[in-house]
């Protein structure tokens, strides 16, 4: 029975469109989730949008229409978003779903018979942009004096009353949590910066609001509604099923893997796994908190005019260029950097002139040179089992483990110097040369690469899922031989011996230019 893997990214707050950061978690997260079906596992891949909160009941006032119709437009966005980008989730968590105010209301109880939650008066600094309070220590002071959150938000002094989570009890327990079992948290510096958070000490959170009631009711306090955190960190959970413990929820939980921007890490580091010891569940195995994708080394934001339509990017570029750009480009865990030349460049030099170009210049010559036909082996020589060793080792031992550790671009930096590994093979032995002087070595060669080339497409295609079977496809290779447990060449003589014939093959990645300057 397959090993369920379960990993889901941060549910997207829907109080605007899409923006490229949008697009490079959910996008990190299906190569994660490609990749490990690929490996054979039981895989559960949620996403979804997280609808509740001041923010989206003041855009809605603003726009004049309900909170509700607001989240019903905007969500489809991120849906779109998601599959405009071949992102193979599973579920789609709203969290203004009937089934998730259940899902979270069980919780509040749970923490409720825990003793956990109590009623009293909340003042101090509130973050509206960031859904988040702080202390008046971590506050900074803006270029107008005025007081701003360390993200740089606005804070209002806020005044009412409040449930409370009793978070100061669960100081030791999360500090034995983060240093019994380091991979909790990932990458390393988001772990000492959580650690040290909680050494500083922890205060009691204030869980619940009175001003608006866009969001899930506290039980038994009709007139409150749960902080949105309380609210959006229970999805993980919802989706499953719960409070149903059984099926998917007994099969998935606890998740391997949540996948979030360095930005929310408290969150899901402190509040999270306090809330689920209080309510006596499980807790995730791992938190990873990604760094931000820059644009030309800027961060995003309305005000700049440099917040980037990631689908406009990938019908600019190419879906799989985009994807293979994000995860090739920034070492995953830290911040990186994108431009169009920068899309352009990898995506010219690394997909069409290395990978493509590899595949097209020994596919076209096969279907010109031998009707199609697969070549055949007569003996492999040293350089072929040089390049069939680095190949094997490649996809079946350093990729695997790269992705495994999530160094995503470690990975692909090892899959492209396999292909460099190609392309400098097939000019050495230049089979146009072989054609005439060896027709045997030159068929053996062209076989050569051919596994060689399905290899390393199989290997790729979390990445650049739809190019990687566009190209296998092209090549017969049967859906059964496409995972990483068929990954050797045992299909190749049987393929070979059907009959097989390959068509003229079409440019995996044409060429990119950059848009001309306006006038």
């Amino acid at each position: 029975m397959a090993e369920p893997f379960y990993i889901t990214t941060a549910i997207s707050y829907p109080n605007g469109k899409p923006h490229i950061g949008h697009a490079y978690e959910a996008i990190a997260a299906d190569v994660i989730a490609r990749f490990q079906r690929q490996q054979g596992r039981d895989v559960r891949f949620q996403t979804g949008t997280d609808e509740h909160g001041l923010k989206m009941a003041q855009k809605a006032r603003d726009l004049g229409i309900t909170p509700k119709q607001l989240a019903d437009e905007m969500s489809q966005h991120f849906i779109d978003m998601c599959d405009g980008l071949n992102v193979s989730y599973d579920v789609f968590m709203r969290t203004s779903e009937p089934r998730h105010h259940a899902a979270t209301q069980e919780l509040w109880r749970r923490m409720e018979a825990s003793g956990d939650l109590y009623l009293d008066r909340y003042e101090g600094w509130y973050s509206i942009r960031d859904e988040a309070y702080y202390d008046a220590s971590e506050l900074i002071d803006g270029e107008g004096g005025e007081k701003l959150s360390p993200q740089g938000t606005p804070v209002e002094w806020t005044v009412e009353e409040s449930w409370f989570f009793r978070l100061s009890k669960y100081a030791e327990p999360l500090l034995k949590l983060l240093n019994d079992n380091p991979d909790f948290l990932q990458p390393d510096s988001r772990r000492n910066e959580i650690l040290r958070f909680i050494e500083g000490g922890l205060r009691d959170l204030s869980v619940s609001r009175t001003s608006f009631d866009w969001g899930v009711k506290v039980p038994g306090s009709d007139n409150h509604v749960m902080y949105v955190w309380v609210d959006a960190l229970t999805n993980y959970i919802t989706g499953l099923g719960f409070p149903d413990e059984s099926g998917d929820y007994a099969k998935y939980w606890p998740a391997n893997l949540h996948l979030i921007g360095k930005d929310i890490v408290r969150f899901h580091a402190i509040y999270w796994p306090a809330f689920l010891m209080s309510a006596n569940l499980p807790l995730p195995k791992q938190v990873f908190g990604h760094g931000f994708l820059l644009n030309r080394g800027q961060k995003e934001s309305k005000s700049l005019g440099n917040v980037t339509d990631p689908i406009a990017l990938a019908e600019q570029f190419g879906v799989d260029t985009l994807r293979y750009f994000l995860m090739r480009e920034v070492a995953f865990g830290q911040d990186g950097s994108y431009s169009p030349e920068a899309i352009v460049m990898r995506g010219n030099t690394e997909l069409g002139n290395a990978f493509g170009n590899l595949a097209q210049r020994t596919l076209g010559f096969i279907a010109k040179n031998l009707d199609g036909y697969l070549p055949r082996i007569t003996g492999h020589d040293a350089a072929d089992a040089e390049l069939f060793e680095l190949i094997g080792r490649t996809v079946q031992v350093d990729m695997p483990k790269a992705f495994n550790e999530l160094a995503l671009q470690h990975g692909i930096d090892q899959w492209i110097q396999a292909v460099f590994a190609c392309n400098a093979y097939i000019d050495a032995q230049a089979p146009w040369s072989l054609r005439k002087t060896d027709p045997e070595r030159m068929e053996t060669v062209l076989a050569t690469l051919y596994i060689a080339i399905a290899q390393l497409a199989v290997a790729i295609a979390p990445v650049i899922p739809a190019s990687a079977a566009a190209l296998l496809d092209t090549m017969g290779i049967p859906a059964g031989n496409r995972g990483y447990d068929s990954i050797g060449a045992h299909w190749y003589s049987p393929l070979a011996e059907s009959g097989f014939q390959i068509a003229a093959p079409k440019p995996l990645f044409p060429r990119l230019e950059l848009p001309a300057e306006p006038a």
